[in-house]
């Protein structure tokens, strides 16, 4: 067992000096522990949808989009899914040379049985062959802008069970109302609220959010929003996770178009409301 108490007792010390948690000998200073602390964080609200999923079926599939160096997939696969042989987890990347390092450290490790990397873009991965018909967890944490659209219906398309999002850097929606802005002034008070460069900006990422929540309420999904406490020094510090209860949810999608024209987004319908 390690001496630091933040390390669990099962999990990889070469792993975790593979991802620059602790230094080649065995130490770790405090950004290091605050690092650990975040992935324990996330790590404890898909933990209990990895076991309903291992609980129910025996066998899992878990795609990570835009995983960059992995981080996740290797923690959440180090913790629990490699005493689960039927388990599988793909990480999506489309930067090459990081889907290389990822699968020589999965190699050493001997992970390789259990984890997959592949080099493309999240939209490559809808048609994929390479990845099964069928998910049952969803993630993707920092997707940038529309890259975490991509991920939902990626999810929809392959009738994922999970959806665990930490949405980033979402600037579509903020442009499309940067340049409806002097309209939606003179015939609309409410337009107030996005008037100034920085609050449309900060209302444009809220309304995205909104826009997907409610996309994964009317097909079907229970979507739980809260703070993902522990990144603090992350502005972007908003997770959704979502749970497949249902087909579909009429209310939903009709409060979802209400919206968009509201907003005069209608032209959004295809990216929000499909």
């Amino acid at each position: 067992m390690s001496l630091i108490p933040e390390i669990k007792p099962q999990q990889s010390l070469e792993l975790l000096k593979a991802l620059h948690i602790l230094t080649r000998d065995g130490k770790i200073n405090q950004d290091s522990r605050r690092k650990l602390k975040q992935v324990y964080h996330l790590y404890h609200f898909i933990e209990p949808l990895m076991l309903k999923v291992l609980e129910e079926q025996k066998q899992l599939v878990l795609v990570d989009h835009g995983a960059g160096k992995s981080y996740l997939g290797f923690i959440l696969y180090d913790l629990l899914l490699k005493n689960h042989p039927e388990a599988h987890v793909y990480g999506i990347e489309f930067r090459e040379q990081l889907v290389k390092s990822s699968e020589e450290l999965a190699n050493k490790l001997g992970f390789s049985d259990g984890m997959s990397f592949k080099a493309m873009r999240v939209e490559e991965a809808m048609h994929s062959t390479d990845i099964p018909a069928k998910v049952d967890i969803t993630t993707a944490l920092h997707a940038c802008d529309t890259a975490t659209d991509d991920a939902i219906r990626f999810a929809l398309e392959r009738q994922s069970k999970y959806i665990v999002l930490v949405p980033c850097c979402q600037a579509e929606l903020a442009a499309h109302l940067r340049q409806h802005k002097n309209k939606a002034i003179k015939h609309n008070s409410l337009a107030e609220i996005w008037r100034h460069p920085i609050h449309t900006r900060e209302f444009g990422s809220h309304l995205t959010n909104v826009l997907r929540c409610l996309q994964l309420e009317a097909r079907g999904y229970q979507v739980t929003v809260t703070e993902l406490v522990g990144w603090e020094h992350s502005m972007k510090n908003e997770l959704i996770v979502a749970r497949k209860v249902a087909k579909y949810k009429n209310s939903a999608r009709e409060r979802q178009l209400e919206i968009l024209k509201e907003f005069g987004l209608e032209e959004m319908r295809e990216r929000f409301a499909y």
